[in-house]
Parts: structure tokens; sequence; C-alpha cells
């Protein structure tokens, strides 16, 4: 394997150079959030002496075993090519795909969030990949982040130790200390940090929108796409109260045997993976997700919205024909999802570019389902199991190529019209 070294303020790196493409695999973002750190804000990456290899993948955050989903198992999580990562508290890594470092341009950057109903996931799954992103001239950040209680705790005793009061959103300040160290180091590698895109999809999209929410994250980036969860009045992307937070904290305690906040601190972490089915079963719906704290947001996503308080910049936001709420007795575009990403548009304060992906993947009969657009997103058909063809491949090419023209550009496609605010007309491009 040919090597290939960058200095970022934390020290020296070790990626992998292939041809035109660069990778650093496993470079760690934050200190670990570990012992005394459970349950705080991310502390800055401290620094290290000599060469830090970045040759491979770090841990995914504790989370529960996607291999046994009956449906996503056999998707995403169980080709022995791509085994799953080892599971640590020591979580927070991200990874980089980038061209060559150039003397002459500096290219933009995506960031990618991760979906997974905010207790699983991770930013190297096997339909994750920034090749095709290189070869286009964008350079690739995939994170990833805690995930489930140890990302979603909401106590008063956590707030009290907190500087800012703030708790119940430690995985999304874990994304905003991935921003700042993009902010910091992808200039290093011949990324520019004032062309940033923030991307996601299901969790990942409602953190994307709660991101465009935040005051914390003014300046961290430029453009957003939002993939299958986020928009207006759509079922999916109201914020919890610090009450419900609460109580949901509460009742995971009480299924832990855990009395006080000591007791949660001296548990281990797989713990809080086991009662998870048991914690939904009571709760119903997702169980974590983003909190109104008064810091991190100090109202709901769809207040945010009505108050025009979201960050005004370019948005792409779609869904697939058979998504998520969508009522498989009625038409897909009058479900929630569809309708709250044409809400969006018609109230977001920069130019907004709707999708609706509505290819039926070959295989099966899932049609166009929940996340089934990653494969064409990422340009990873080979590592799917279903047997794609040239339009599989063609269509992946056309979406790849709308999505780095927007992080370039701001502009999908120039035959690609934003919805027109003041007339309230949508434009849908569809995929398909």
């Amino acid at each position: 394997m040919n090597t290939v070294q960058i200095r970022t303020a934390q020290g020296i790196l070790e990626g992998e150079q292939r041809e035109n493409l660069m990778i650093f695999r496993g470079v760690p973002y934050a200190k670990p959030p570990v012992n005394e750190l459970r349950w705080h804000a991310p502390q800055p990456a401290e620094a290290w002496d000599g060469v830090r290899s970045a040759l491979s993948f770090g841990p995914a955050a504790p989370q529960p075993d996607m291999a046994a989903n009956p449906f996503y198992g056999k998707e995403f999580y169980t080709d022995p090519r791509y085994p799953l990562p080892e599971q640590s508290e020591d979580c927070l890594y991200l990874n980089i795909w980038a061209p060559p470092v150039s003397e002459e341009k500096k290219y933009p950057v995506a960031v990618w969030i991760h979906g997974g109903a905010f207790d699983h996931g991770f930013g190297h799954e096997m339909e994750f990949d920034g090749e095709a992103y290189a070869r286009e001239g964008v350079i690739l950040v995939t994170i990833n982040y805690r995930v489930g209680i140890l990302g979603f705790l909401a106590l008063p005793e956590l707030a009290e130790q907190d500087e800012h009061h703030s708790t119940g959103n430690y995985g999304i300040l874990d994304q905003i200390q991935a921003l700042k160290w993009v902010q910091e180091n992808i200039g290093a590698f011949g990324g520019d940090p004032d062309q940033v895109t923030v991307f996601g999809q299901s969790a990942g999209a409602i953190s994307t929108q709660t991101l465009l929410s935040s005051p914390l994250c003014k300046g961290l980036f430029h453009r957003a796409i939002m993939q299958s969860g986020a928009g207006y009045h759509n079922n999916l992307t109201s914020a919890r109260t610090m009450d419900h937070a609460g109580h949901v904290s509460l009742l995971a305690m009480n299924l832990l045997g855990a009395e006080t906040l000591d007791d949660m601190y001296r548990m281990p972490a797989e713990k809080f993976v086991e009662i998870l089915p048991e914690l939904y079963s009571h709760i119903g719906g997702l169980a974590f997700r983003p909190t109104i704290d008064g810091y991190v947001l100090d109202e709901d996503l769809n207040e945010v919205i009505r108050h025009d308080r979201q960050m005004p910049v370019p948005v792409m936001i779609g869904t697939t024909a058979d998504d998520i709420t969508v009522d498989p007795k009625r038409d897909a575009q009058d479900g929630p999802l569809y309708l709250g990403c044409i809400n969006f548009a018609f109230v977001h304060p920069s130019q907004t570019y709707v999708y609706y992906f509505t290819h039926r993947l070959p295989g099966d009969d899932a049609g166009a389902f929940h996340s089934s657009e990653l494969w064409y997103t990422f340009g990873t058909l080979n590592r799917c199991w279903r047997p794609m063809t040239p339009h599989d491949s063609l269509l992946s090419r056309r979406i790849i190529g709308y999505w780095t023209s927007f992080m370039k550009t701001g502009i999908p496609d120039y035959y690609w019209p934003a919805c027109n605010h003041e007339q309230k007309i949508p434009y849908i491009k569809t995929l398909e």
C-alpha cells in the first residue's frame, strides 16, 4: 500500500495513497468521550507526537446489531466483505476521501451524517464511500457520533454540570465538533473551508436540519442536502421538549436499575443497548432525537422555520416513493414526508431544490424503500447484492452529478429550477 502524510493542527496523519485519491480513516476529531467525559460536550482532539496511522476505520458507537434486522441486515450489514466494526465509547472519528492536494485550487467539502434512528449507524457503512466524490473534485468526510443513551440522555444533573446548562444533545454536539475540526483542518487536505456542504439521510437529515436551526453552527457550513427525514411539519422533525427527553431518560434509568447519575456513569455501555427493545415498547416512535435545551436548540425545528430563523443557505431536500410514513394504500405524494419537503421549500429563505426518488430497485418488491437511494448517492452499486442494470449505473452517475454540482455551486443542474417561494410553485425533480 502506498501512503501519504498530511500535517493537521493535531499532528501528522498517514493515510492511503491511490491513483488520484487519498483516504484517511479513523481520524480523531475529539477526545474520547469516556469515563468522566461520558455525557459531556465533546472536547477538541489532543495533539500527538510523530506520525499517527490513519489506515483503519475507527470503532462505531455502542449500538444494536443491525445484522439481525430481517430487511436492512441483508441490505447493508451482512456482507462478509464489509464486516461490522468493533463498538466502543471511544468512537469520535471521521474519514476523508480527497483528490491529491493541488497548489492551484481548493476543493469543496461534503460532510456526511449517517442515519440510523439516532440509535445506530456509523460513517463507513458498506454503502458509503467517497471515491466517486473525489473523482468529481469534492472532498468527502464521513463521521461517527454518539447514539442512543450515550448520545441523547437528558437529566437535570447533567445540565447542572455543563457550563451552558445543556443536556440531551451530545450526539449533535459531536457533529458540531466534527464541523469545527473540518474548518480547522480541511485546508491541509486541499479543501476549501468556505465551501462546506452538510448532508445526511433519515436521522442524518434530521441532524442536518437541526444544524441549520442551531445558533452554534453559523459559519460552519454553507449548503445542505437532506434526504428522507427533514422538512416542515412532516411528523418526524419535532425536537424533544426537555420534559419529554427527561421522561425517556428516567424510564431508561429505571429499566437499567440505576437510581443516580453516578450509577449511570458506572454502568457499562453494553447495558444501554440491551434495554432498547423494552424502552421502545414503552415509548413508541423515536426514543432519541434532538432536544430543545436552550443552547444547541432554542425551539422546535418547525418553530425555527415558522419564525424564519434557520440558516439561509441553499438546500436540496427530498424523499423516496416508498419511504417511511407512506401509506401503501395511498399515493406517496399525499404522505407527510413528501409534503414536508415541499412545505420546507416554500418557506426556506434561500433557494431550495426538491427531488423525488421513485426508482424501484431490482431484486425484490421493496420498491424505492427508505434508504434505497444511498447506493446511488455514493456510487456503490457494485457492493449491493441486487442485480443492478446499466440503467441503475446511469441513474447513480446522474445523482452524483447533481449532488456534486450542488456542493460546488449551490445549483444541482441548470435545468433544475429552485422552488418558487413567492408563487408557491414547486418544481420536483423525479429521479427514476
